[in-house]
């Protein structure tokens, strides 16, 4: 588990388990499931503080109990990732028109900056040169409202173009996108999570199962730009890995839906706990 990082995997449960019930999250409860992954109670609330302090959640008391609600901007920022997520595989175009962003943002705005770069490459951008990003589909409308959201606008300009008579396309591919071991990635996906399919599990091994593919899953929306097969011929590897997560995230919703409401209701009188991991000594 030492990919595994205290915060995003915190941003796995959000937008797995509360944001689509719209819940409060006790912290009690978040610590303890995080605990379930290896995560001590000082980084499990160490996590939480930080995703305050990024506007991503709203901490709320009540007596002795902590709870945490998500903000509006985490909340649009999920729901953008459940559209790459659950739409990789399956695009909204057919990788003809290419979308170019060029902009020349100041310096002294690097918290726009990287956010801007981690937003568009969760699109599928890839970056050719310092303030130029390119990505093989239509990504124009969510660019500018992106643009506009950061309040870099005035800053930046964006293209819409064919791009496939260029001399030299493959190059530029290369130059964008790291694309080495991509196919490994997938295969690697699908043999860590195929043995679960189909496969009786507990409450609490389903929500580990389905949380860490949720998690895996989500790295690889950054990763794969979905480029036409002739320039990345990876549609076989991905088609595998998209259907077992689809049949993995709906097969154990139920179950862990319940092992993590389980957990997240407030105890009060009962203390948290560390649980070992289990699901992962077989995974």
């Amino acid at each position: 588990m030492s990919d595994l990082q205290p915060q995003d995997l915190v941003i796995t449960l959000l937008g797995t388990y509360v944001r689509p019930a719209r819940n409060a999250l006790w912290s009690g409860g978040v610590v303890e499931l995080l605990g379930e992954f290896g995560f001590s109670h000082g980084a499990a609330r160490m996590a939480l503080a930080r995703l305050v302090r990024r506007g991503l959640l709203a901490r709320e008391r009540a007596g002795r109990l902590v709870h945490y609600r998500l903000t509006p901007r985490c909340d649009r920022l999920l729901a953008e990732g459940d559209g790459r997520i659950f739409g990789l595989g399956d695009p909204h175009d057919d990788g003809q028109t290419w979308t170019i962003l060029w902009h020349q943002i100041p310096d002294d705005r690097r918290l726009e900056l990287s956010r801007l770069g981690r937003r568009l490459r969760f699109l599928g951008f890839g970056s050719v040169q310092d303030g130029v990003w390119i990505s093989p589909h239509d990504h124009s409308v969510e660019v500018r409202a992106l643009l506009g959201e950061l309040g870099v606008s005035e800053s930046a300009t964006v293209f819409l173009g064919h791009l496939d008579g260029v001399a030299g396309l493959p190059a530029l591919v290369a130059r964008a996108w790291d694309l080495g071991g991509l196919v490994e990635r997938y295969e690697a996906f699908v043999s860590e999570f195929r043995p679960f399919r189909d496969r009786p599990l507990t409450d609490r091994d389903a929500f580990r199962v389905r949380t860490l593919s949720v998690h895996r899953f989500r790295g690889f929306p950054a990763l794969d730009p979905e480029l036409p097969e002739r320039l990345a011929p990876i549609s076989r590897s991905r088609r595998q890995a998209v259907e077992l997560f689809h049949v993995l995230f709906e097969d154990l919703t139920a179950a862990s839906q319940r092992h993590f409401d389980e957990v997240t209701t407030a105890r009060p009188s009962v203390p948290v706990r560390r649980v070992r991991a289990g699901v992962g000594a077989t995974s």
